[in-house]
This record gives structure tokens, sequence and C-alpha cells, in this order.
């Protein structure tokens, strides 16, 4: 992927020459700017410094919305997510992250130093690309989301990302993702021997500030 191919991203370092890197994926219909204001919110200045790199999914019709355009990371065709699934967007998506992967790469930051975050769709995302991804990442976060692909798994899935830490968070009373899709999910990385911190939240389809809390502690310990 050439650099005219990188996403489009805000990005807000925690200071200089940052040798860790967070790259956080929002949900469908949102941007970039979503989760950019909790960066101060995790207090991590005491913290080696790092880039928090936060992409906008490209523009494409969403089925599920009556075929409107908006930022998605790929279509969704039915409010039980995963019947029917994208899987061409998907990989799609799968590649511009790697891509964003691979820049910080460029820019110093060894893999093992770079955690994958992402929201809704963007928790989907992030668990599409960092179990499949060749090379060992910091760690995991997955919120309010679930696995995508889940039947192909076991196949693409790269031995380089078995140990490492996923945190999975979820609101039990999300009317989106629904919890019991969220864990199952949970359920299907337990069963592949995956190390997951699993949390659920008094939230609907959101964030709150006890969640914020763990995400920092979080990547207080895969970062360190």
């Amino acid at each position: 992927m050439s650099s005219a191919d990188i996403l489009e991203c805000i990005e807000i370092e925690t200071g200089t020459n940052p040798t860790r890197a967070v790259i956080w994926l929002h949900g469908l219909g949102a941007d970039g700017n979503d989760f950019a204001p909790l960066v101060p919110e995790l207090k991590l200045n005491d913290m080696p410094a790092i880039r928090f790199v936060f992409p906008h999914a490209p523009v494409r019709p969403v089925t599920i919305n009556n075929g409107m355009s908006m930022r998605a990371w790929y279509d969704i065709f039915a409010p039980d997510l995963v019947r029917r699934e994208d899987a061409p967007g998907l990989h799609a998506s799968q590649k511009a992250v790697e891509a964003l992967i691979a820049r910080e790469n460029q820019r110093g930051i060894l893999s093992s130093n770079i955690v994958l975050a992402g929201f809704s769709q963007g928790c989907a995302m992030t668990l599409q690309t960092g179990l499949r991804h060749s090379q060992k990442l910091a760690g995991l976060i997955g919120l309010s989301g679930y696995l995508p692909l889940a039947n192909t798994l076991a196949a693409e899935r790269h031995a380089a990302n078995q140990d490492t830490p996923i945190f999975l968070a979820h609101g039990v009373m999300d009317p989106v993702v629904v919890l019991p899709r969220a864990e199952a999910t949970h359920q299907i990385l337990l069963d592949m021997a995956y190390s997951v911190n699993w949390n659920t939240y008094n939230m609907p389809h959101s964030v709150c500030l006890e969640e914020i809390d763990d995400i920092a502690a979080f990547l207080r310990k895969t970062l360190a």
C-alpha cells in the first residue's frame, strides 16, 4: 500500500519521539474524532510517549441503514451482524489497518509496542486484523463489538498473536451489539486459548468512566 493509500488519521502524541502506539478504530457512522477526546482522560502522561492514531474509515453505502453512505469499515446486512457478512469489505479494511501498523513500524515503533483498539465495528476490525497479523502486537482492545468471520478464524489466525492480551468490554444494556453476541465472541476466543480480560459495564452501546479507567490500566500494563 503506497502512502497515498494510507487512511486519513487524527494523531495525538503524549510526548516527543513516541516509542509506543495505539491505533484506535471508530464505530459505524463515526470518524476518528469520536475517541480522540479520550486521550487526556486515560492519564498516561507518566508513561513512555505514546502516539494515538485515530483513522477515518472509508465512506460507503451501508445496507442496514437503507443504503445511506457513511464512514464504515465494512457493510452490514442485518441486525444479527453475523448471519451474512461482508467478507470483501472486512478484508479490505484489514489491509488498511495493517498498512497503519506498517507505517508505525517505519516510524520506528515496533509491532510489539502497538495496541490495536476499536469500538463496535472498530472492535470487529481490531479482532479481524489483530488475530491474523503476522507480527506480535502489544495488545488488543475490543469495546462493545464482536468477532467477525468467526468461521474462518481457525484457518487464518497467526501464531504471532496467540498470547497477545485481549481486553474485551461490553455494556449489559447494549441494544446495538447485544450482550449474547459479545459473550459468544468471548467464548470462541477462550476455546482457541486466547488470553482474554472480559469486562461488562452497566451501560448501553457507549463508553463509561469505569471502563476508561480499566482501559488505562490495560494500556499501562501492555505498553510499559
